[in-house]
């Protein structure tokens, strides 16, 4: 890659940032329509309403994003009149509903601002959307060239939304850091990489520090450093790693064994529908580290589970054993470990299952 561009994502964090809705969007054009969950509408989107008013911007229309972020989904949304009339796009809520979003915004030519309602993922300012079947069975990462024109992070918004999605969204942040450093090992990396590994440590020590103090201002609804700098971790610091580790479109360094094992779960309908992303990576980077024979950190991350309730078990997951058997085949083909340091192995996934089985034990008596 002798010559390559970077687009790096330009966000507003704080409880006031709708203010510039109207200094920020009104150079792309005069009319947008909103995308969004059904509940992230609900908690936004008069809020962003009025102020773009007060900017000079008319909201054409407002829009549910289908409830998966399906190609199906994103075509679908293309086609509307209210959508192909409106200048910008503004997508409102949670990962599937920004994804889906970008990708329609891809798909029309027009620019899209994002409005993230929950801490729970960087889908807000990164240049992928994750795509799912109708049904919610992953099938890949679709790559952008480049992020969302800006992202407005309301952290009175999401300090509103239920722990859960910080929870979550720690979970599958803290695995960015592990997760590249495991992928790059030994490799003669590209200076977009190698930033992006190095960086990727703001993914994890901010949030192993302070995120329980984070997720308990959550619960009480209180605006404080803790949850601003856990939620700007999770949603603008992994987007640039991830915008970093993924220039060449792969996910050879942005991923790795804990997004496999999230992966090859969706099969079974209780992860998709009682679970969330992160949770289940928060899980599946403990096999990561067991697989990778980092026992000091495995340790650490299993701690730092422990101490906000982020599943160290399969129980908790409502996995059974012959369910975590019946995909290990599946995890080693996925394209998270394709590019690794060792060959993932269905014998060594099945024996980091039985070490931690064996660790659950011993530590919870």
């Amino acid at each position: 890659m002798d010559n390559y561009t970077m687009r790096l994502p330009s966000y507003s964090i704080g409880d006031k940032v709708y203010e510039k809705i109207g200094e920020i969007c009104g150079a792309f054009g005069k009319s947008a329509v909103i995308i969004g969950g059904k509940k992230a509408l609900k908690a936004a989107e008069a809020e962003i309403r009025e102020n773009a008013a007060k900017g000079g911007i008319e909201i054409t229309d407002t829009l549910w994003y289908g409830g998966e972020c399906s190609y199906e989904n994103a075509e679908a949304l293309a086609a509307n009149d209210a959508l192909k009339n409106a200048d910008m796009i503004f997508a409102v809520g949670g990962g599937k509903a920004l994804d889906t979003s970008k990708l329609t915004a891809n798909l029309t030519g027009k620019k899209v601002f994002t409005f993230p309602t929950i801490a729970s993922n960087c889908a807000c300012c990164t240049t992928v959307s994750i795509m799912y079947k109708p049904e919610g069975v992953f099938i890949k990462p679709h790559f952008f060239e480049e992020p969302p024109v800006h992202a407005f992070i309301n952290t009175k918004i999401m300090v509103e939304a239920p722990e859960k999605y910080i929870w979550a969204g720690m979970g599958d942040t803290v695995a960015k850091y592990y997760e590249s450093n495991v992928s790059a090992r030994g490799d003669d990396l590209e200076n977009f990489t190698e930033f992006g590994v190095y960086a990727s440590k703001m993914c994890c020590e901010p949030i192993v520090r302070m995120g329980a103090k984070a997720m308990e201002d959550n619960k009480k609804h209180v605006l404080s450093r803790e949850f601003r700098e856990t939620a700007l971790a999770i949603t603008a610091s992994t987007a640039v790693v991830s915008i970093f580790l993924t220039r060449d479109h792969t996910p050879d360094y942005n991923s790795a064994l804990a997004h496999a094992v999230f992966y090859g779960l969706t099969k079974y309908e209780q992860i998709e529908k009682r679970h969330l992303h992160g949770e289940v990576v928060a899980f599946g980077l403990l096999i990561l580290l067991i697989c990778d024979n980092q026992i000091d950190e495995f340790e650490k991350v299993y701690k730092f589970n422990k101490s906000v309730a982020l599943p160290t078990s399969l129980e908790e997951i409502e996995i059974t054993d012959e369910e975590m058997r019946a995909i290990l085949s599946d995890v080693t083909k996925l394209s998270d470990v394709r590019h690794y340091p060792y060959e993932v192995t269905v014998e060594m996934l099945e024996n980091a299952f039985e070490y931690l089985k064996n660790y659950n034990i011993i530590h919870n008596n």
